[in-house]
């Protein structure tokens, strides 16, 4: 397994308050994906299991160099958190997150206090940046029962367009398309009001990208 994921370091880049990536690959707004671009695939190891020295893979094609050795969607698995995987399924929900920031773990709290209303919509959380054991500790202490992706040098942050925000949300359609695309907190009331949206195949409320 470990030799399909990312085996170089994609520019790391550390801010003060929330050590989000703010290198941004040339077109990419650091306040997200617009609504109807495509859902960059994307592979990396769940946290709870993840190797120290395991990187995402976000490859569209194999022999991709440093962005890994096979494509990224068929690299599946049950320590593997893939977002084509989840795109098969339905509608997706993605919030990527720096846990070591009050309101980003508190805002998983409220993930996962929405998803199990939603069955039918993937819900997946992509933790960037973090030293590994100190996730492990607070995924163990928050129980989060909604997956938590290691991005551990920002890479799929970056192509998602995360800037200095921290939660983003990417809201992913049953035709791989972002839906909507929302910077900051959301309360339980407002989480809900989207993802409902999102199973029913309508537009997403205005506030959402």
């Amino acid at each position: 397994m470990r030799g399909r994921w990312l085996v170089g370091v994609v520019g790391v880049v550390v801010l003060a308050y929330i050590t989000v990536n703010t290198l941004r690959t040339e077109g990419l707004d650091p306040r997200g994906l617009e609504r109807g671009a495509r859902l960059p695939p994307f592979a990396m190891p769940l946290a709870a299991s993840a190797g120290k020295d395991e990187y995402a893979n976000i490859a569209t094609r194999a022999d991709s160099g440093p962005e890994g050795k096979v494509p990224a969607c068929t690299v599946r698995g049950p320590d593997v958190l893939n977002v084509c995987e989840l795109i098969e399924r339905g509608p997706v929900v993605l919030v990527f997150v720096v846990t070591d920031a009050g309101d980003c773990a508190d805002q998983l709290d409220v993930v996962d206090r929405v998803a199990p209303r939603f069955p039918r919509v993937g819900f997946a959380a992509v933790a960037l940046h973090e030293d590994l054991d100190d996730l492990r500790r607070r995924l163990r202490e928050r129980r989060w029962s909604v997956p938590v992706g290691y991005d551990r040098d920002g890479a799929v942050g970056n192509l998602y367009g995360v800037g200095a925000v921290c939660p983003l949300f990417t809201f992913g359609g049953r035709d791989g398309r972002v839906a909507g695309t929302e910077l900051g907190v959301l309360d339980e009331r407002e989480m809900t009001a989207r993802v409902a949206a999102l199973a029913a195949g309508g537009p997403l409320p205005e506030a959402a990208r």
